[in-house]
């Protein structure tokens, strides 16, 4: 790519007001007053788009996924108070990122019908012995969370995961586990058990310090916790299941409850299809609950991932209909961008260039990474010349058009005739391009959205 100056001078944002419109038309150039209008068609966006859509447990598969899930005791990551080994977790995000994806991940201490996940180094904190989730005896264990010795390694471990992942773009997101039953917050029905709301707090407080850009997932609102945290997402692992009310213990009441409605707009929304409806759910008529459906749960809680390990394997998805209901829900979770027109003022040899770019949001959440946007101009020999912007995406919420700006006082293209294209660009090697909603996606480069043609004159 040719270091030019192109589309680097000055950069600016602001937002329309005016709701969505009709459906685009059909691409088209037209001139109006000096000024090229180029107006682009809708199309959906793929099911495979990074950060969003159906996951998996690590593993390789075909149904068109950009995410992978995978779990770990902490026993196999740390190794004293701040001693770690980071083999196992390298291992994975390796395996996971060499597919063009990346990772969503929990850490835990206790998860039923596994090996105890606590550290040998701490063997001599307290535990309990349960049978419930269908353990046997003596099979799984909840450690005491309120021993001091298993505090400081929790929040030890939590500092040194920051301090090696948080700019890591091999990971997605992270769940906050580590305490109760599944790494997932509660001990129910033994509530005694669970972790004091103080030391709750000092482990989300120990997170945020350690992962300053990463996005991490709690599974509900906890009473005594600050939960309206600037990086705190939430995940339902019952999802289509017990998420929407009248039931105040499903999930989305407990958020209505705790004044988290609105948490979306700037933190994700994840979670896991519950498993029993996993195999059913793509029937005809579908097996979710009356009152659970997976369209509404999406639209209400506003959704960007979800666990759905039976889709993958193929026992979900027998037909090709399956495969089609399951690939529409897939697009219908997170973000889907679209373009419906860019302008530019066709520019001479020296004269400023400068333009638009409208994005709308066709979804129901924002893309939550402010990944690069980049503009570039594609020659005639297809050679880029790429610029990178000062966009913000997560500024794009859903029905909220935004209107980019760029304007550059000496653009230095050589004459002749160029096609401007935008993309955004994944930090992660390797991994899924971020598409737009466009017709004219790919059609020129891959992973570029085509704008449109433009003329520098000699």
């Amino acid at each position: 790519m040719s270091p030019v100056r192109f589309f680097g001078a000055m950069l600016c944002a602001a937002a329309l007001c005016s709701p969505l419109g009709a459906a685009s038309q059909q691409a088209s150039n037209a001139d109006a007053g000096g000024e090229r209008v180029f107006t682009l068609a809708y199309q959906p966006a793929p099911a495979d788009n990074p950060l969003k859509g159906f996951l998996p447990f690590a593993g390789s598969y075909t149904f068109p996924h950009s995410m992978e899930w995978f779990y770990m005791p902490l026993k196999d990551l740390q190794t004293g108070y701040d001693s770690f080994n980071w083999d196992a977790m390298d291992a994975q995000l390796r395996n996971i990122a060499g597919r063009g994806h990346q990772a969503v991940f929990r850490i835990y201490l206790d998860y039923p019908n596994q090996e105890y996940g606590v550290p040998a180094f701490l063997a001599h904190v307290p535990k309990n012995a349960y049978t419930y989730n269908g353990n046997g005896p003596g099979e799984s264990f909840s450690p005491d969370y309120s021993h001091p010795d298993l505090q400081r390694a929790v929040l030890s471990f939590i500092a040194a995961l920051g301090a090696r992942y948080d700019k890591d773009p091999r990971v997605g997101f992270i769940t906050a586990g580590l305490l109760g039953f599944w790494g997932e917050w509660h001990t129910y029905p033994e509530e005694a058990w669970m972790a004091a709301p103080g030391f709750m707090n000092q482990v989300l407080d120990a997170y945020e310090r350690a992962f300053p850009t990463k996005l991490i997932h709690l599974r509900e609102p906890k009473d005594g916790v600050t939960m309206d945290r600037p990086r705190l997402g939430f995940h339902d692992d019952s999802f289509a299941y017990s998420t929407l009310p009248p039931t105040s213990w499903h999930f989305w009441p407990q958020m209505l409850d705790a004044g988290l409605q609105e948490n979306w707009k700037t933190r994700p929304m994840g979670g896991e299809v519950r498993p029993e409806v996993q195999d059913c759910m793509w029937d005809e008529i579908p097996c979710t609950p009356e009152g659970q459906e997976f369209d509404p749960c999406v639209t209400t809680t506003h959704a960007t991932w979800m666990i759905n390990h039976s889709l993958f394997t193929g026992d979900a998805v027998p037909t090709a209909d399956h495969v089609q209901r399951a690939t529409v829900a897939a697009q219908s979770m997170g973000y889907t961008l679209h373009v419906p027109k860019a302008t530019l003022k066709p520019p001479a040899t020296t004269r400023p260039l400068h333009g638009t770019v409208t994005v709308e949001n066709r979804g129901v959440a924002p893309f939550y990474y402010p990944w690069t946007v980049q503009m570039a101009a594609l020659d005639a020999a297809g050679q880029l010349h790429t610029r990178s912007m000062k966009w913000d995406l997560r500024t794009v919420l859903p029905g909220v058009p935004v209107v980019w700006t760029f304007h550059v006082a000496d653009h230095g293209l050589a004459p002749g005739a160029y096609t401007l294209l935008m993309r955004v660009a994944n930090p992660m090697t390797g991994g899924r391009p971020l598409r737009f909603g466009n017709t004219t996606q790919d059609q020129h480069r891959k992973g570029w959205l085509t704008l449109g043609r433009f003329t520098v004159n000699p």
